[in-house]
């Protein structure tokens, strides 16, 4: 089976291209065209895949790169919350207007079997309920959690009205070896390895983080799954930790006291900020029988000690993959 994956040379992207290829997929990876003809995180993995330069955005060259794949994982979008406050513009032409482009092409393709649309767990907003399941109210409170809102709501109106057979995978917050370090978890780990001091934003907020391999595992398992067309899935772990927490566990593995500095410059707009985000993935498993496999004590230890074998890779990286 060939598969396209958009945003592949990013963090989850990376991943789940490493993942298929292990499970026997014959991989198109689509990574974002820029003048240094870097590959993303793909530059820095062992896998065998044909790698495709070009952007979501340009419906010509999507439609081209869809003909002769059965399924589609598509990843490829803006991700940085606090960008999206500066550049609403920028996440509606990549998140909306990319998935537009993903979906239309889909629909003119005579072999297309699945689409996977892998939405976010920012569009319910602050927990009205927990733990949140799918029937949650949509609540976006940041442009970038608007956009996703409206990609995901888009890829289900194509299978309402055009039968396209859409799955849409809903990841709470994913972490893990090669996320950007602008993540949070990311942040604390690299500035305490560094010198110690971490500076933070908002201390309190909760979220319910997922490690990467777990992640792609349900973007596969629960995507292509013969019964989850059409629908909406969460997968995360049903456990929230506060930042604070997060801190003192990384101070523990990190074996040192680590010293906090709160920045009132990193802190989301008032009535945007998600406080509380705890998964409901009882659908998922049901359905599926996917479960996450990592504790996040275990995953957060795992995704140190990465971090700090490899802090050198990124002094160039994400210069010119973002």
């Amino acid at each position: 089976m060939k598969a396209l994956v958009t945003g592949a040379g990013g963090f989850i992207g990376s991943h789940l291209t490493e993942l298929l290829t292990d499970r026997g997929f014959e991989v198109k990876a689509l990574v974002r065209y820029n003048s240094q003809d870097r590959w993303g995180w793909l530059d820095y993995i062992k896998t065998d895949v044909e790698v495709i330069r070009g952007d979501v955005r340009d419906f010509d060259s999507v439609k081209k790169m869809v003909e002769d794949v059965d399924v589609i994982f598509h990843l490829a979008a803006l991700i940085g919350i606090p960008y999206s406050y500066e550049t609403p513009v920028a996440y509606i032409r990549t998140n909306v207007e990319g998935t537009y482009n993903i979906l239309e092409a889909a629909k003119m393709s005579s072999k297309i079997s699945r689409i996977v649309h892998i939405s976010s767990s920012e569009v319910y907003g602050t927990a009205q309920y927990i733990p949140i399941d799918e029937r949650h109210p949509y609540n976006p409170q940041s442009p970038y959690a608007a956009t996703k809102a409206a990609a995901d709501m888009l890829a289900l109106t194509y299978f309402k009205s055009f039968d396209l057979p859409v799955t849409i995978v809903r990841p709470f917050n994913t972490f893990g070896p090669r996320q950007s370090l602008r993540a949070v978890i990311p942040t604390i780990i690299t500035q305490a390895i560094k010198n110690g001091v971490v500076r933070l934003g908002n201390l309190s907020t909760k979220r319910d983080f997922l490690y990467v391999k777990d992640t792609v595992r349900g973007i596969i398992e629960v995507g292509l799954h013969e019964k989850t067309i059409g629908d909406v899935f969460n997968i995360g772990t049903g456990r929230s930790f506060a930042i604070s927490e997060v801190v003192d566990m990384v101070s523990k593995v990190h074996g040192k006291p680590v010293k906090v500095i709160k920045e009132e410059e990193r802190i989301r707009p008032l009535k945007s900020e998600v406080e509380v985000l705890v998964c409901n993935f009882e659908k998922a498993n049901k359905l599926t029988g996917w479960e996450p496999h990592y504790s996040f004590e275990e995953a957060l230890r795992q995704t140190y000690l990465w971090f700090r074998e490899n802090l050198d890779l990124y002094k160039n990286f994400e210069k010119y993959n973002v």
